[in-house]
């Protein structure tokens, strides 16, 4: 009479509830002392006192594969059958994790696949730490999505969990196709929302002039710091054109002003040789002059050869 499904329970997938766990595991659990001594009599209510003494999880453990005592209470849960939301408030309890393991892995057995998703996928944010009892007897501290041994993930990815054969659900993106689940959304993303939101605002007011003007955004913008920011905008680009107008300016000069020091004009060039060519006759004249005067320009060459003596002596010439 202990091992019995409660007559109320509903079948479970087609099948017994208790079914969901395999023969071999069943018997081992009704032979359990854990199973026989505390979990005789439980109900729905009291059941949750015993969650609460929890201090690990794990399917069977040790050389004869002795369960352990969160599998039994699995099986009891499965034997009693406990309403719905007596399930959700377990997955919702935030101070004792077994609790909410086990009501997680409870609805992974009997859930639909709808409530899956729903109900365990938030949990992904629930990093604490977990005991596990592995088969060989000894413990290995998990989480519930962290380190080699993610619970949740493990519960909603693999096909065996705790010695069980979890029952098959359908891919999240079939669900999201046909529409009976929606997208899922992140539960960190209103919080990325506002502090985008919140420098952009940050912003905004750092950007506007002393004296304050009128806040009108849309879609996190304002209108009034959109039109200064234009303002600035073709102030630079009007202070730049004329920057450039000067510079080009300047170099056209210079240009002009290291030309003409380097090229004169054809008509000056021609204007000074001839000035040269002016001072020039004078001085050839004059040397001519001087050269007749000395008579060394003589026609009898023994006089100009006289002269030529006497010239180097600073005498007078002969004049014959």
């Amino acid at each position: 009479m202990a091992n019995r499904t409660d007559p109320a329970a509903k079948s479970i997938r087609g099948t017994n509830p208790q079914n969901l766990v395999e023969k071999i595991l069943r018997s081992k659990i009704y032979q359990n002392t854990y199973w026989k001594e505390q979990c005789f009599g439980l109900t729905a209510e009291t059941l949750v006192d015993k969650a609460m003494e929890l201090d690990h999880l794990g399917g069977t453990f040790g050389g004869n594969r002795k369960p352990t005592p969160f599998m039994c209470l699995v099986m009891k849960m499965l034997q009693i059958q406990p309403e719905k939301d007596i399930v959700v408030e377990f997955i919702k309890n935030d101070d004792y994790k077994y609790v909410r393991v086990l009501g997680a892995f409870y609805l992974r057995l009997t859930g639909t696949d709808v409530d899956i998703y729903r109900y365990l996928e938030p949990l992904y944010n629930d990093y604490r730490k977990l005991r596990k009892k592995l088969p060989d007897g000894s413990e290995l501290f998990v989480c519930f999505v962290l380190n080699g041994f993610r619970v949740i993930d493990e519960l909603l990815t693999n096909d065996y969990s705790c010695d069980v054969a979890l029952p098959r659900v359908k891919k999240r993106l079939n669900l999201e196709t046909a529409g009976t689940l929606e997208p899922r959304k992140s539960v960190l993303e209103d919080d990325f929302e506002e502090e985008e939101e919140k420098e952009e605002n940050d912003q905004l007011d750092d950007g506007l002039e002393d004296g304050g003007h009128e806040k009108d955004y849309h879609h996190g913008r304002s209108p009034t710091r959109e039109r200064d920011r234009d303002r600035r905008r073709d102030s630079y680009r009007h202070r730049d054109r004329r920057r450039r107008s000067r510079s080009r300016s300047r170099s056209r000069s210079k240009d002009r002003k290291r030309r003409g020091r380097s090229s004169i004009s054809p008509r000056r060039h021609a204007d000074e040789q001839e000035d040269a060519g002016t001072r020039a006759e004078p001085k050839k004249k004059k040397e001519k002059k001087e050269k007749k005067d000395d008579g060394t320009d003589h026609p009898d060459p023994e006089i100009a050869e006289a002269n030529r003596i006497r010239a180097s002596l600073g005498l007078k010439p002969l004049k014959l």
